[in-house]
């Protein structure tokens, strides 16, 4: 059965052309890594990738390191930014990177 739900409803739920994609990361650093270099890596992918391509990153890890990342206004993220992401912390010596396939960020059920 199909709801009706008004365009303000569904905007406040995030459904259907409110719907906003993005993506789950993760990475880990190398056995031993100090804590200045992860600070400096992390800031630098910050810094690189997330803000000028507009995205948010939320996560948290030391050597291993998990979260999400989604667009920074209503949007959806993209297989180019999900591309751009992991060949970034490839490309700067990191392991074990895996991104997640597209998902709905308020509703899917976020799978570290």
């Amino acid at each position: 059965m199909m709801v009706n739900r008004s365009r303000r409803l569904r905007k406040k739920l995030h459904i259907d052309e409110f719907k906003e994609l993005g993506f789950t990361i993760s990475w880990s650093f190398n056995e031993g890594t100090d804590e200045a270099t992860l600070d400096k890596v992390v800031d630098q992918f910050i810094r690189e990738v997330i803000e000028p391509n507009g995205l948010a990153y939320e996560g948290s890890g030391f050597l291993n390191w998990q979260g999400i990342i989604c667009t920074q206004k209503l949007g959806n993220c993209t297989e180019e930014h999900r591309t751009l992401v992991t060949a970034w912390l490839e490309s700067h010596g990191l392991t074990n990177v895996e991104a997640s396939p597209l998902i709905d960020i308020w509703w899917d059920e976020l799978n570290f």
